[in-house]
């Protein structure tokens, strides 16, 4: 007999990273949590939603859980500014296929109403600009369009639900407040859970036979990729409405999103409303060029968890959202005195050579962990959680990926045999 479920309606404390302009409105089902599963997904985000769903489509006589520490949406996936992009942050990598094609037929296939468009995406500079570009912004120099891209926009909070959604209805178990503190890598792996029930804090501890760990920027020790990997908090801004007359002078008629291709980085987009997004800089602060991006395997000092320590509404974060909106103020007269409806931070989760982290646990076969997508997560993610439902047991042989250093990308190869479905 399935739980009774919440009325499907997003009640939230204030957050100190801010509020985004979209909401997750689906509350899953309250569930016990369970002693055994196939298995446990670690994060309710784009990957780990994505590879619920997926698995119970594909084995739908196996128990997964999916073991969220907060709220769905609370994390990257929910505070994304929801631009589409094609590929990875590195670039095209063997194998990997045609990211938006995959993500718009994931979408599709579960039905989700996402407000998915892909009209393209501008790739804005400081030199070299194109010959007729529609931008031309006062921001450290001219900037202009350069080419146009393979891209667009969605809304977030549609897809987080929709997809925990289409993984309940499939018979999937979302548990929220049940944060995961400590692995025991024995066989089956155990699982040890801190959930919060109402006023009640909750101890427990499952077994499950396979583990994805999708919580990206969080719990890099339980994933171990804190050593490799650097977690930081972004920003972003929403305006309010823009008159079509506005936009079209400061050149988003097209309704096309856009990002630099230099620094200082900023990217943006439109929202259904005609408010604009814009985005940029990070805290902690990189210790060189402000917003690169920190690349090089070694040991860093900021835990992901440290990142809750900022406030929007104050210190260094609200540093940076000042700075931002100075710097959008002074892009065009049209933004001079344009109202902020939304200020908002999320975090990312940069990895050597920006490439995507796809592999199994280095202390067990049966764990495999999915993170890293730099900034480029939203369509990625969605579309690598898919893939990760078809991803290996350790009994195989073969894997469905073989990761490949191949200089500064990353070679993915199909296989066509072994998955954790076997």
């Amino acid at each position: 007999m399935r739980p009774k479920s919440h009325r499907n309606v997003a009640t939230r404390k204030p957050h100190p990273w801010g509020t985004p302009p979209w909401t997750v409105d689906f509350r899953p089902s309250r569930w016990a949590l369970p002693d055994h599963v196939d298995f446990a997904i670690v994060g309710g985000g784009f990957s780990g939603l994505s590879a619920a769903a997926w698995l119970r489509r594909f084995a739908p006589g196996q128990s997964v859980v999916v073991l969220e520490s907060a709220g769905l949406g609370d994390g990257a996936s929910g505070r994304t500014g929801g631009m589409a992009l094609a590929e990875s942050a590195a670039g095209e990598l063997p194998g990997l296929g045609d990211v938006l094609a995959g993500y718009k037929k994931i979408l599709r296939a579960f039905h989700i109403d996402s407000r998915l468009m892909l009209p393209g995406v501008w790739e804005l500079g400081r030199s070299a600009p194109a010959k007729h570009s529609p931008i031309c912004w006062s921001d450290s120099g001219e900037l202009k369009v350069v080419r146009l891209v393979p891209g667009g926009t969605v809304d977030p909070g549609k897809v987080v639900a929709g997809l925990a959604r289409a993984a309940e209805n499939a018979g999937a178990q979302i548990v929220e407040h049940a944060e995961v503190r400590a692995l025991d890598f024995s066989n089956p792996v155990r699982l040890r859970i801190r959930g919060n029930l109402g006023s009640r804090i909750h101890q427990k501890e499952i077994r499950a036979e396979q583990v994805l760990l999708a919580t990206n920027a969080f719990s890099l020790e339980l994933s171990g990729l804190r050593p490799a990997a650097v977690p930081r908090l972004t920003f972003a801004l929403a305006t309010a409405p823009l008159s079509a007359a506005q936009l079209k002078a400061i050149g988003l008629s097209s309704r096309r999103p856009f990002y630099t291709v230099d620094f200082p980085y900023l990217w943006g987009r439109l929202l259904d409303s005609n408010g604009v997004i814009f985005g940029a800089g990070l805290v902690p602060a990189p210790m060189s060029t402000p917003f690169r991006a920190p690349t090089g395997a070694r040991s860093i000092k900021n835990d992901a968890r440290d990142l809750h320590r900022y406030d929007v509404c104050r210190g260094e974060a609200a540093g940076r959202l000042r700075w931002l909106e100075s710097r959008v103020r002074k892009l065009h007269h049209v933004l001079a005195s344009v109202r902020i409806t939304h200020r908002w931070g999320g975090p990312i989760l940069f990895t050597e050579e920006m490439l995507p982290i796809f592999r199994h646990h280095p202390r067990s076969k049966q764990v495999m962990i999915l993170a890293g997508y730099n900034g480029h997560g939203v369509a990625l993610s969605v579309y690598l959680g898919k893939w990760a439902a078809q991803a290996p047991r350790p009994k195989s042989r073969r894997t469905l990926f073989s990761v490949i250093p191949t200089g500064r990308s990353l070679g993915l190869r199909p296989a066509v045999e072994g998955s954790w479905l076997d």
